[in-house]
């Protein structure tokens, strides 16, 4: 794996810790929570930068929010005790083939 693939992955990790931030937040009304929502933020936004430099705008994109939208559907299932109905997980399954299809049949720039 090179080194843009792990920035993108490394986003894409952030972007779940940001979108978990956002909800224990309660609206930016916790402090503590928020500052650190925010920086989790910039620190995704600025991972992905660095691996668009290497990867197709909308391979990297669509990874990033892939990984984003499958990890926290599945972190909400697990943690916030989230409906966990085979429908649901079905989708959740088709984000991660697609993400996978993006990484290994795309080609870097």
């Amino acid at each position: 794996m090179n080194t843009a693939w792990i920035y993108l992955l490394l986003a894409g990790l952030c972007e779940i810790g940001w979108a978990f931030g956002l909800k224990y937040s309660e609206g930016f009304t916790k402090v503590g929570v928020s500052v650190v929502t925010v920086i989790v933020m910039i620190l995704s936004f600025v991972l992905l930068s660095q691996a668009m430099k290497h990867l197709p705008l909308g391979t990297a994109y669509a990874t990033w929010t892939g990984i984003g939208a499958a990890g926290t559907a599945i972190l909400g299932i697990v943690i916030l005790n989230e409906p966990r109905d085979l429908i649901r997980i079905g989708c959740i399954v088709l984000i991660i083939v697609g993400v996978l299809g993006l990484k290994f049949l795309s080609s870097a720039e």
